[in-house]
């Protein structure tokens, strides 16, 4: 391993986890559309290995029907399924945790290869290994989250699944930063401080309104209250903080879990223009501009997806572009981070 690597070294590190980034992408709207489909409860099993491989024969089909038929699932939301209909969302989560096992070894691989070339820095090592620890907890974590659907409701827990969802964020957000520091290393010092800062707290309240959704996705929080501005016709609905004990109401209330991922996507729409209008008063590179731009243009999208998505009950395209647009958001929030924290000249 050596104190330091070539330059072209680093940029095919970045381009890596760049690729790897691209694939957790996809994972993360896959997960999505899996969860909004019922098909996440339809592999009953965790086996990281042999589960790769997928039924070839007729028996081996009705094996593992006669497995789904055990589950709460089946026996409260789709009794009566017949072999094709089980087939069909099989099929959905089965490539969900194909390209889990995907994106594993398309990290794993090039990681050893780096290693053994002495391709990795001694200083960028410990992230490596962090986010490869990061990847096998994921992949538990699933199992966990998917097991807590197998028991007595017919559906996952939904801190399992926020935490699922948060821990592809994290991932995804810590391998994003660490593949734009190989691309532009050098540290400069003229991004004003109050930018940074504000940077910092607008990307913070895009997580958090990401993890809001996660439980308004575990609720099924979505299927109620689809209308707006109002809930119901009310600006505070009926319902609000009426469970107990209170901290649960906070996560599985209904009425609740909604107002708040309303509420926070309400101060993003204040705090990110906020801050696109701080930029526009700075000396700030014309590249660092279209970055502003591009981000306030994406939080407008996503708001009208989030939107439409509500008014429509959740169809599934719309459902699946909202997801995708809060990653986008996110990576435009951490790149325009990352370029703060390197200094933004202007030209």
């Amino acid at each position: 391993m050596n104190t330091t690597v070539s330059g072209n070294s680093r940029r095919a590190i970045a381009i890596w986890l760049l690729a790897v980034c691209a694939l957790i992408f996809i994972m993360v709207v896959l997960g999505g559309v899996t969860r909004l489909t019922r098909s996440g409860l339809s592999i009953v099993e965790w086996q990281p290995l042999m589960g790769a491989i997928p039924p070839l024969t007729e028996a081996q089909w009705l094996t593992l029907f006669e497995k789904y038929k055990l589950t709460p699932e089946y026996q409260k939301v789709n009794v009566g399924m017949d072999l094709a209909g089980f087939q069909g969302i099989f099929w959905l989560e089965y490539f969900h945790r194909l390209l889990g096992r995907l994106i594993g070894l398309a990290f794993a691989l090039p990681f050893v290869y780096f290693l053994v070339r002495g391709k990795i820095e001694r200083a960028l090592a410990p992230k490596l290994w962090l986010l490869f620890a990061l990847g096998a907890a994921q992949g538990l974590l699933g199992w966990l989250m998917v097991a807590s659907g197998l028991v007595d409701e017919p559906r996952v827990s939904p801190y399992r699944l926020t935490a699922h969802l948060g821990l592809a964020i994290l991932i995804y957000g810590t391998m994003f930063w660490v593949a734009l520091g190989l691309l532009s290393p050098q540290p400069a010092a003229n991004a004003p401080p109050a930018l940074r800062r504000h940077g910092l707290g607008v990307t913070a309240l895009i997580a958090m309104t990401i993890l809001a959704g996660g439980f308004v996705a575990g609720t099924r929080a979505g299927f109620v209250f689809n209308d707006w501005p109002l809930m119901h016709g009310r600006w505070i609905p009926e319902g609000l903080y009426a469970m107990q004990p209170l901290w649960a109401d906070f996560f599985e209330n209904v009425a609740t879990v909604q107002f708040h991922h309303r509420l926070l996507a309400y101060l993003l729409c204040l705090a990110l223009p906020a801050w696109w209008w701080l930029a526009r008063r700075q000396a700030l590179a014309t590249r660092a501009r279209w970055l502003f731009h591009l981000l306030l243009a994406a939080l407008v999208v996503q708001v009208a997806l989030g939107i439409a998505t509500l008014l429509y009950v959740v169809p599934l395209p719309l459902a699946a572009a909202h997801q995708a647009g809060a990653l986008l958001l996110l990576s435009v929030a951490l790149l325009i981070n990352h370029h703060l924290r390197g200094g933004l000249k202007t030209g």
